[in-house]
């Protein structure tokens, strides 16, 4: 099941970013942003993140191998993000398949200069283990894939900044947004989509233009 998801416009993040981590939108400072050492060569300073990255906000996350990182670690390379959970039975494995399919036409170059992002919306089910266990089934791979997980506040910002929905329901299922999303190496969103039979022509467009 899914909801509508609200308009995502860059300046609605960027206001969400601000009020959610307290962090001022307008110009942070370059030993402000959050990215990793590996974002910049030895001995140099990273450039100040865009006022509408995601990266600005400081999440940590856990992949279905155990490993912790911060998602600014994913700073310097274009990325498709998307939220699911594991035991929902019919939009999520669609979700998988969409991002399969859009990554099927792209060419080996494209591919390797993109990184795919599922992250969980049921942390307290979604445990380590079980994102293994669901890597492992749908043959995910990894690293190139990464199921990850983090507490459910994170959670929560990670989305409102994704500009995605969910809710959670009586029955342990959720009411949620479907959107993929390219984000650019910058992590600011550069296309998103919420058509998950076959391959949006648009979308597929950006993201190729992306991991030129």
């Amino acid at each position: 099941m899914k909801i509508p998801t609200l308009p995502a416009t860059l300046a609605t993040m960027t206001l969400v970013v601000a009020a959610l981590t307290g962090i001022t939108a307008m110009a942070a400072a370059p030993q402000a942003g959050p990215a990793s050492a590996s974002s910049s060569p030895q001995g140099t300073v990273a450039a100040a993140l865009p006022a509408d990255s995601v990266y600005q906000l400081d999440a940590r996350l856990t992949d279905q191998d155990g490993k912790s990182f911060n998602l600014a670690q994913r700073r310097g390379q274009p990325m498709l993000v998307g939220m699911f959970y594991t035991s929902c039975e019919f939009v999520c494995p669609l979700l998988v398949e969409a991002l399969r399919n859009t990554e099927a036409r792209l060419t080996a170059q494209e591919r390797a200069r993109l990184s795919v992002l599922l992250i969980t919306i049921d942390p307290v089910r979604d445990t380590v283990a079980v994102l293994k266990r669901t890597a492992s089934q749908r043959e995910i791979e990894a690293p190139h894939w990464t199921l990850a997980r983090s507490d459910a506040a994170t959670t929560r910002k990670l989305a409102a900044v994704l500009g995605l929905q969910y809710r959670a329901l009586p029955n342990g299922d959720f009411n949620h947004s479907t959107d993929l999303i390219l984000l650019d190496a910058e992590g600011s969103v550069a296309a998103r989509t919420a058509q998950l039979s076959g391959v949006d022509p648009e979308f597929l467009r950006r993201v190729k233009l992306s991991a030129q």
